[in-house]
């Protein structure tokens, strides 16, 4: 952790009139960041929220079903990369707009996302209801446990273009400076998740007993509902920030939108890799047992609510760094991302500390095998020793994309998850016999490196110069 504090804040000041103004600089980034940041808070817990449900209310009818909800979303993770392609490349620019004064510049490239998403969506249906269940199978799923995801896949593929909707539509409205309409959406679309599931998983009055298809339904309809909601927020001009995406924005434009891919596809690259990495990963744990694979994903999904704090500062840099560098003030970006990490590391460390003071009844809460359970302690465990390096990793990589500096955010994040984590998970995991314990062993050290390779390009500074 100490190296890592020195590879983020010692870089040196560059000129006299950036030492005087620093402490008021930085005071002020701390009210920005905290303007942008809580929101997003709420709305990546809501958006938890609605994974936490569906494990929820799966995780009662066993193993089985639990790791085939948990398996499927690995699955859904992947295919949402596509959608993180747009999202950076939109919040990165309609950023830049805000802060150099363009809001009409800000909506055409809001246009052109939302054409982006209904394309990207269709594109990530596909192997959702064609392939469902034989990607299950490669990933090492048991039979009871591919039958079942193979379900969940199709109802959730249907609703694939909304959900790309969702995610760039809410990029695009952060990019803005607008966060609280996102929070908003998440709030309605774990309503209706948490509704539309608990009634078809367990039948209530007349609806049938669907079981894991029920939650596959409940969250094809949430989605459906996010899409509709952001589309009308950015079509009708109801956005806090100055913002409105106009009928002839939505008509293609090649310049802009290669400007969104020509950002967007490092980040979108990045995610690929990440997430095949993770899909990776997730067969090494197979190997180990379903029981082990179960309890692993438990984990994940319980202490997932503190990563969000992460992610909520990271869209937060993104934001400020984009709109700063706009106006053409890197001192005050660099301040904003300074304050961001701080209070990053701050949060997601007190709150994986208390998930795991308190992991023995939240595991209890959503499963009674004790197999489960024990599984689940270690990743617990591996999850909150993993705090530290996360929060630099989120809000360093946050402010890279939103400077525009996603080529080399995608080598920092991508290769040490291929040359230190895989390779150290199946070596200590099952060659040296440690099972999960040495799995999240290699995810510790793999998210220590990433970190380091962040900080050290952000204390050079050469994001601050980039023309995007």
């Amino acid at each position: 952790l100490l190296a890592l504090r020195i590879a983020v804040y010692s870089a040196p000041v560059d000129t006299t009139e950036d030492l005087i103004a620093e402490p008021v600089a930085r005071q002020s980034a701390a009210g920005q960041v905290l303007t942008l940041a809580w929101p997003v808070v709420v709305e990546q817990l809501l958006g938890t929220a609605v994974a936490l449900t569906n494990t929820y209310i799966v995780g009662h009818l066993g193993a089985a079903s639990l790791a085939a909800v948990g398996l499927s979303g690995q699955l859904n993770a992947l295919l949402q990369s596509l959608f993180v392609a747009v999202g950076v490349g939109s919040t990165a620019l309609v950023a830049r707009h805000i802060g150099a004064g363009e809001p009409r510049e800000a909506g055409r490239t809001g246009g052109q996302s939302l054409l982006l998403a209904g394309v990207v969506g269709l594109i990530a249906a596909l192997p959702c209801l064609l392939w469902g269940g034989q990607l299950l199978a490669a990933l090492g799923g048991a039979e009871d446990v591919v039958q079942q995801g193979r379900t969940y896949l199709q109802a959730a593929g249907t609703t694939m273009p909304f959900m790309a909707v969702l995610f760039i539509g809410n990029a695009v409205l952060r990019g803005s400076g607008d966060t609280r309409r996102p929070m908003a959406v998440m709030a309605a679309v774990n309503l209706v998740d948490a509704t539309v599931s608990w009634s078809l998983v367990n039948g209530l009055g007349p609806l049938p007993e669907l079981g894991v298809l029920g939650a596959g339904i409940g969250w094809a309809c949430s989605m459906t509902v996010g899409g509709l909601s952001v589309g009308w927020i950015l079509l009708r001009g109801r956005s806090s920030a100055p913002l409105q995406v106009m009928r002839q924005d939505l008509r293609p434009d090649l310049g802009r939108t290669w400007r969104l891919l020509r950002i967007g596809l490092p980040s979108g690259a990045e995610q690929v890799v990440m997430r095949v990495a993770q899909l990776a990963m997730a067969t090494v744990v197979t190997r180990l047992g379903t029981t082990v694979y179960a309890g692993h994903q438990l984990g994940i999904q319980l202490l997932s609510v503190a990563f969000m704090p992460g992610q909520a500062f990271s869209v937060a840099a993104t934001t400020l760094v984009g709109q700063e560098l706009g106006r053409n003030a890197p001192a005050r970006a660099e301040a904003c991302v300074r304050a961001a990490s701080r209070m990053a590391l701050a949060v997601m460390c007190s709150m994986g500390a208390a998930a795991f003071l308190l992991s023995g009844p939240l595991l209890r809460a959503f499963t009674a095998d004790p197999g489960v359970v024990a599984q689940g302690l270690i990743a617990l465990v591996g999850c909150a020793l993993a705090e530290p390096a996360l929060s630099y990793c989120f809000v360093l990589g946050g402010a890279l994309r939103g400077a525009g500096d996603t080529r080399y955010a995608l080598l920092a994040q991508a290769t040490p998850i291929w040359l230190v984590r895989l390779p150290l998970a199946y070596g200590l995991g099952i060659a040296a016999g440690l099972g999960l314990a040495g799995v999240w062993a290699a995810m510790i050290l793999d998210v220590t490196a990433r970190a380091a390779l962040l900080g050290l390009r952000f204390r050079r500074g050469a994001w601050k110069e980039l023309a995007i």
